[in-house]
């Protein structure tokens, strides 16, 4: 069960700047990436082994193809970010809402996985997961219902 949360603007604030942290972390890895296959496609140019050097470079460029499209993801999930409201609508659930359940605490953005702060779990998730997609527009003392399971809202912040 919950535990007792003694400040909810404080919760959502923490959760916010985990989906950032999630984002930013996401973007540097992927670019290290990026620069570590791109020395890797110049070293493979100074080599000449024949067809072993032109799979070699062409294994690179697919990798490469797969991180552009990696980072533009994480792109596109950054500028969803920056459009979180800072002060949610606190009577109906949408994007930038921490929502409490009887069960578990929500936070509406990005799926960024699990944020641990005062002592809970908040799960931060998309408006577009399923989850997200029905508690979105909910209130308070309205239940969802999901893998057989009813869960009732205690709290939209």
């Amino acid at each position: 069960m919950l535990k007792k949360i003694e400040n909810l603007e404080e919760l959502r604030t923490r959760a916010f700047e985990h989906c950032n942290q999630f984002v930013v972390d996401r973007l540097n890895r992927i670019q290290f990436q990026i620069k570590e296959l791109e020395e890797a496609l110049t070293s493979e140019t100074k080599s000449s082994a024949g067809d072993k050097h032109e799979t070699g470079r062409a294994m690179i460029q697919l990798e490469r193809e797969k991180l552009g499209r990696q980072l533009a993801e994480q792109e596109r999930t950054q500028q969803v970010l920056t459009k979180v409201p800072q002060n949610p609508n606190p009577e109906t659930i949408g994007i930038g809402n921490l929502v409490v359940t009887d069960a578990f605490l929500y936070y509406i953005a990005i799926s960024a996985g699990q944020c641990k702060a005062q002592g809970q779990s908040v799960f931060c998730i998309s408006g577009a997961t399923p989850i997200g997609q029905l508690l979105n527009g909910k209130a308070v003392g309205e239940n969802i219902e999901f893998k057989g399971t009813t869960t009732s809202i205690l709290a939209i912040h």
